[in-house]
């Protein structure tokens, strides 16, 4: 049996068949809206991404239930990246005339499961046949408190550079992939199937420990740009203080330009944030409260742009800056 054969509204109730009510849902899947209630006192935030096959993801690397999880966590990650608590999820779904029901059922078991690991539920969305490959639109809705929102401009000249987690694992994983090889299976999971930090970005906002704060989609140096920009600063970063796994430190003693994935690399879903000194004490114990590594990579500065100092002093130059789609 094809997908076809289900029909554009027999797949939207194969879906809704599978999605839990919940209170703060006054409508669901099935009617032309979603309606929500919010937490009083609360702002709603919106967040919205794409996956879309040969650009994202390979249907050859990677199984449909990792790619479901993927789709929720990257959109979660933003999320995390204000601090806010995630509620609904809006799914767009592209799919190709080739997909079996199987693979649909499963990408929708892995769209379900990452949800409610996140605390969201299902609202919504639409369905259409894609003529190249499949297509996954999520937009994902939560909320904040308003005094608790962090956003990218508020780091302040003095501040320190923290990121949660390593960096470089993902992007190593897809330089395995596109070079035929296969990557190593202690990070696999870090390309295909990543866990966004929510509950580090909650406990940045709550604890007011954060001055600005982003999630690593695009790699060190583009996303930190951002904060740069937003905060009209610049800031000095450490390289021997980058937080690498193992398996990519490793790598990096045989190939010392492997360096490149760990600043530009794209795809880790980690936090970076700018923090006071003061609250040094307290992000250590947030670390360990949580058994996840937080590293002080380095600080804020005045002087406009970013500068990564080897441990000689020397800055490291590179003409690799993050993942831009329409480079």
């Amino acid at each position: 049996m094809s997908l076809g054969s289900y029909g554009e509204f027999g797949l939207i109730e194969r879906i809704r068949a599978q999605v839990a009510g919940r209170d703060d849902v006054l409508v669901g899947i099935g009617d032309d809206c979603c309606a929500t209630m919010l937490p009083p006192g609360e702002v709603l935030l919106t967040t919205t991404d794409l996956l879309i096959e040969e650009i994202h993801f390979r249907r050859a690397w990677t199984d449909f239930f990792a790619l479901g999880c993927k789709a929720v966590a990257v959109n979660i990650s933003d999320i995390a990246a204000m601090g806010g608590t995630p509620r609904t999820l809006s799914l767009g779904l592209g799919l190709p005339a080739d997909l079996c029901p199987e693979d649909f059922d499963q990408l929708i078991a892995g769209i379900l499961t990452a949800a409610q690991e996140y605390g969201a539920v299902l609202s919504g969305g639409d369905t259409c046949r894609s003529p190249a490959g499949l297509l996954l639109s999520v937009t994902v809705q939560g909320s904040s408190k308003p005094e608790e929102v962090l956003r990218r401009s508020g780091a302040r000249v003095g501040d320190l550079l923290y990121v949660s987690g390593t960096l470089g694992d993902s992007a190593l994983v897809l330089r395995e992939l596109l070079t035929g090889r296969t990557p190593p299976a202690e990070l696999a999971g870090r390309h295909h199937q990543p866990t966004a930090r929510l509950r580090l970005g909650q406990e940045l906002a709550q604890r007011r420990l954060a001055t600005a704060l982003i999630d690593l989609s695009d790699g060190l140096r583009a996303d930190l740009g951002h904060i740069l920009t937003a905060s009209g600063i610049g800031a000095r970063v450490d390289a021997a203080s980058l937080p690498l796994s193992p398996t990519f430190r490793t790598a990096l003693a045989i190939e010392p330009s492997l360096l490149d994935l760990a600043l530009a690399g794209g795809e880790d879903y980690e936090l970076l944030w700018s923090a006071p000194p003061v609250a040094a004490p307290a992000l250590a114990a947030l670390g360990t409260e949580l058994g996840l590594p937080l590293t002080c990579i380095g600080e804020i500065v005045a002087a406009a742009g970013l500068h990564v100092v080897a441990a000689d002093g020397e800055e490291i130059i590179s003409s690799k800056v993050g993942y831009n789609h329409f480079s």
